[in-house]
């Protein structure tokens, strides 16, 4: 992989070089471009990305009448490297926002991106090198974990028993439940198991079944995450368990945000993590371009408890999210 790394940013720098003098860039017209790489969408929390993406784009072409946007979505790591070498080769881009499909292959070609003197924006999931970006856009997965266990606990005032999913054995999932574990340090809760679910439906649903198998009484599970969360609902209703009292996901799904504005009880909250932090993203970028403003750095978008009170604020209907 290292060396295929290494080829592809060469590729990608001998492609940047050969074009800038015979592609007719945008900006030599006055109008500069901004390139939008994100992965299509394969999941819920894509779905939700790809559409606030293509809003944000349709809505700042009308507002920067000197910027214009090219959106490639991509379906594995290849595809969105060659997505970001054609936005150079016939766009010319002045700008990229990337939200890598995974860190280690997108480095290389991103890395010659912003090489060649194009502003780079990257989202979510970081780059392997550090430095490469000149702005970095992602949510708080410490205080996602955190907003977590301080409401389980507040929830649970004499504490209880529960299970917990964890995502995909990553770096952001250990942020995540690491402060969770902080939160509830001395609460009285006792974490009768701890699986990873993977951010999937039926890997939760399977996982679920076990704990339920296992234990005679759980009062309450911290899901972590809107789709684990339904694989889990789906397991508690096959079984016919009524000891379950709570359900806590997280993310900001609108099937999940309809419940507690409902007033659910079995789904009484939902933590954020939203996918339109991608129209955070090319929005600052816009700005950085057309303006003197600084935006260059890190800017963390915070995780927000939501409630019966506050639901309808994080719910778009339009959104496949």
């Amino acid at each position: 992989m290292k060396h295929t790394s290494t080829f592809i940013a060469a590729a990608v720098a001998a492609t940047i070089t050969a074009t800038l003098g015979s592609v007719a860039l945008a900006s030599d017209l006055g109008v500069k471009v901004i390139g939008v790489s994100i992965p299509a969408a394969t999941h819920g929390w894509a779905g939700g990305m790809n559409f606030h993406a293509q809003q944000t784009v349709e809505r700042l072409e009308k507002v920067y009448p000197g910027l214009d946007f090219v959106l490639s979505t991509a379906s594995d790591p290849g595809t969105q490297v060659n997505d970001i070498e054609d936005m150079v080769a016939v766009r010319g881009i002045d700008a990229l926002v990337v939200l890598p499909f995974e860190s280690d292959p997108l480095t290389p070609p991103v890395q010659a991106v912003a090489e060649s003197g194009a502003w780079v924006t990257v989202v979510d999931r970081g780059l392997s090198v550090a430095g490469i970006e000149d702005l970095y856009v992602a949510g708080d997965n410490t205080g996602f974990g955190q907003v977590s266990g301080q409401y389980m606990a507040s929830k649970m005032p004499e504490g209880g028993d529960i299970v917990v999913f964890r995502g995909i054995p990553t770096t952001i999932d250990n942020e995540r439940v690491d402060a969770f574990k902080a939160a509830i340090d001395g609460s009285g809760i006792n974490v009768l198991a701890m699986e990873h679910g993977n951010w999937n439906r039926d890997d939760s649903f399977t996982v679920m079944e076990d704990f339920l198998s296992k234990y005679a009484k759980i009062d309450a599970v911290w899901a972590s995450d809107d789709d684990m969360a339904i694989g889990v609902l789906a397991a508690i209703e096959a079984a016919g368990r009524d000891d379950v009292k709570f359900v806590l996901g997280g993310a900001g799904m609108k099937e999940m945000i309809k419940r507690p504005a409902a007033g659910d009880a079995m789904i009484p909250a939902n933590v954020t993590y939203p996918p339109s932090m991608i129209a955070t993203a090319i929005e600052l970028t816009a700005v950085g371009l057309t303006s003197n403003a600084p935006v260059s750095g890190t800017f963390t978008i915070g995780s927000v408890l939501v409630t019966k009170e506050n639901a309808m604020a994080f719910y778009y209907a339009d959104s496949p999210f």
